[in-house]
């Protein structure tokens, strides 16, 4: 029997600045659950960019784990058997589906209702047309993933494309454009897509006039210059002996700690060090690193750069384990009966841009579903990011990884 696909598109766009966390506003019952959510969010992100980071470390890299996290949680409601286990673990999803759907409808109205930035995360269903899709799937996807379906021909390829791409342009402010392209839709029965988009300014702007070439060391052996941006200012400083590498946090704008954003960037003591650094990332919690509060005086330099990256998610996926989804034993009877389907690919573009005023970044995910066939200095220190570095977009209040990637060679 022929099993059609499930394309899965993701894409992610981000400027940096800062958004609040309304937990407080929360009931306690809808706290719990968001806590629960973005704990399994963060544990999936640390094995997530582990993996892509592996694949990709000559090059520069920006990626969204959430927007992936968000749109395989969305699938993973309409898996049944062996499939919704594997995804349910891989995904480090909570044991109880009331707390997930709950956990991931509060998160998702916290990051839509930000103030100070421009942050945006979205959810939607194209399904073929004459495809039908199961009540219960259509309940959870539109009220815990504020996701809406949408009928299209794909058997018009080319137009059934370039309205997916259309909805991802608009999403991401016009970033993300080609996520899809027409021969992703063969055998489709549905497209699942998420777009998160973030822009923001540093709460403390970076002088244009100050920045200037200055080297960088992108290996032992190759140095060229780049435009540096440099700044005096207290920042949350320290070390990281696990990962040999020192951190430090860039806020954005905020109207207080609760609606904290910011950018950590860990710099490795060693040109060639960036390989511990991203294999070590565990042993960090970006709101304990937060907690600490070690502002530290400090002239900082940090290259402007700009990074642009797509992913067909695959094969990271497979060796995160979830690879059943893929196959033609996969089971999406929760979405339909029949026809069988599986997931065909799972597809991520993301931008990033860092200046003197701040970031902005996009990404996208797509899955596609197929047929089957800290301390005070007296003196201000200086830290120079002049070698390979992580870096990763952090709301502090929930400790959700919004973006997260490397610098190995700043282009701007």
């Amino acid at each position: 029997m022929t099993r059609y696909s499930i394309v899965i598109a993701l894409g992610a766009a981000l400027i940096a600045t800062g958004f609040p966390n309304t937990l407080s506003a929360a009931v306690p019952e809808k706290n719990d659950a968001l806590r629960a959510v973005s704990t399994t969010l963060n544990q999936f992100a640390v094995d997530f960019f582990k993996n892509i980071s592996e694949e990709n470390r000559s090059t520069n890299l920006i990626c969204s784990p959430v927007s992936v996290s968000m749109v395989l949680s969305m699938a993973a409601f309409g898996a049944g058997g062996d499939t919704a286990k594997e995804m349910r673990s891989g995904l480090r999803l909570p044991s109880d589906d009331a707390v997930t759907k709950s956990g991931f409808e509060s998160l998702i109205d916290i990051l839509n209702n930000v103030k100070k930035v421009d942050l945006k995360v979205a959810n939607k269903i194209f399904t073929a047309s004459g495809f039908e899709v199961k009540p219960a799937f259509k309940e959870v996807t539109a009220k815990s993933f504020k996701s809406q379906a949408e009928s299209l021909d794909f058997g018009k390829a080319e137009a059934a494309s370039a309205t997916i791409n259309a909805w991802c342009s608009a999403q991401t402010n016009g970033l993300i454009k080609d996520v899809i392209k027409p021969d992703d839709l063969a055998a489709a029965a549905m497209v699942l897509v998420n777009a998160v988009y973030f822009k923001g300014q540093w709460k403390n702007k970076f002088r244009e006039s100050l920045t200037q070439p200055r080297p960088f060391h992108v290996n032992d052996k190759t140095t060229q210059d780049v435009p540096m941006m440099t700044t005096r200012y207290r920042y949350n400083y320290g070390n990281l002996p696990d990962l040999d590498a020192q951190f430090v946090e860039l806020p954005y704008q905020h109207e207080n700690e609760t609606d904290a954003t910011s950018m950590f960037i860990i710099l490795p003591n060693n040109v060639d060090g960036l390989t511990k650094a991203e294999s070590n990332l565990d042993k960090v919690n970006f709101q304990d690193l937060h907690d600490r509060h070690a502002m530290t005086d400090m002239f900082l330099y940090l290259p402007k750069f700009k990074t642009q990256s797509s992913f067909n998610l695959q094969n990271t996926l497979v060796k995160m384990g979830l690879g059943r989804m893929f196959s033609d034993n996969a089971d999406f009877t929760g979405i339909t009966d029949n026809p069988p389907l599986k997931i065909s690919k799972v597809l991520q573009k993301a931008v990033i841009e860092v200046n003197e005023e701040g970031s902005e970044a996009a990404a996208v995910t797509v899955g596609v579903i197929a047929v089957r066939s800290g301390h005070h200095l007296a003196v201000p220190i200086t830290m120079t990011i002049d070698k390979p570095f992580v870096y990763a977009i952090v709301h502090s209040a929930t400790n959700a990884i919004l973006f997260q990637g490397h610098v190995t060679k700043p282009v701007y």
